[in-house]
């Protein structure tokens, strides 16, 4: 005669249930986090159900519950996965991974960001995050920046909503002080880092000071007015008209690339101790250089001539 042991049933029966609950998913459209959160209180019953009936039909005055601990240690280990499964939805954690595993690289359009200038502002002051950026002067009496961002996300919609997510503006005397701002990133495990291809256009006749983040800056003064200032970037690339009444002056750098001839390097050694360093300064005229464009605090300069 076989023996009932208290666990077979309620093993069967689980497999039974998620089967189904995994099966049924498919027309419901529910996921794996849906169907494991829900399931699993289930377990319970059926063993309580399987206890109760061990029980009523048993004929012994005294019944004595004999347990399979094999099928019951099966059994725990599918409710305590679907109780972390519910834990887990519970505080938000689940969620994040779901996010993370449906992320794909996608690039937005960076909300257009315009400011109408006047005689009263003679300077404009750029402070950036570490981002690649280029800077060109125009003749539109405006400062405005626009491009791109790149960045992973399981949304189809940019999370920029305004240019005031991407950039601050404030006016101070003469002076508009613009910081740019960073992408918004998520921390810990779930760390994304963005990426941001942007374009300033700064008007040519306002003075311009740009702080750099050892990021990589493109400057296009093209008939510059007034003088550019640069500091704290990695490396710069400068491309400067022929006709242009312009000089570039670098100040400490390492590197210098241009054509033979367009630069006036001089090379200064400089020593700590038992080291030595060697650091540049190059100059560049283009007509009589009554603008200038002074950098500080770079790695790398390159300089292209444009007919």
């Amino acid at each position: 005669m076989r023996t009932w042991r208290v666990g077979t049933f309620s093993m069967g029966a689980s497999l039974l249930f998620l089967g189904l609950f995994l099966f049924f998913s498919k027309f419901l459209g529910l996921d794996l986090v849906q169907v494991m959160t829900a399931w699993w209180p289930l377990l319970l019953v059926v063993l309580g159900i399987e206890i109760l009936l061990y029980i009523f039909l048993s004929r012994q005055e005294k019944p004595v519950l004999k347990y399979d601990f094999l099928s019951i240690f099966f059994v725990a280990v599918l409710g305590t996965a679907g109780i972390l499964f519910a834990i887990f939805s519970t505080t938000g954690i689940m969620g994040k991974v779901e996010d993370v595993m449906a992320r794909e690289e996608r690039s937005f359009e960076l909300p257009a960001f315009a400011y109408k200038t006047n005689d009263s502002i003679t300077r404009v002051v750029v402070r950036t995050v570490g981002y690649d950026m280029t800077i060109e002067a125009t003749e539109e009496k405006e400062v405005s920046m626009f491009g791109t961002y790149r960045m992973q996300t399981a949304k189809k919609a940019g999370l920029l909503k305004s240019a005031d997510d991407i950039i601050a503006a404030q006016q101070k005397g003469d002076t508009l002080y613009l910081n740019v701002k960073t992408l918004p990133n998520e921390i810990g495990p779930f760390y994304s880092h963005g990426e941001v291809a942007a374009t300033i256009l700064i008007p040519k006749d306002v003075k311009l000071e740009v702080i750099g983040n050892d990021n990589s800056l493109t400057l296009k003064p093209r008939m510059l007015a007034n003088d550019w200032s640069i500091e704290s970037t990695s490396s710069i690339a400068v491309d400067v008209a022929s006709g242009s009444n312009l000089k570039v002056a670098a100040v400490d750098v390492q590197d210098v690339r241009g054509k033979d001839g367009d630069w006036k390097v001089t090379e200064k050694v400089s020593s700590e101790g038992d080291d030595q360093s060697r650091a540049k300064n190059a100059v560049y005229q283009s007509g009589e250089g009554k603008y200038r464009i002074n950098i500080a605090d770079a790695y790398s300069v390159s300089l292209n001539t444009i007919e």
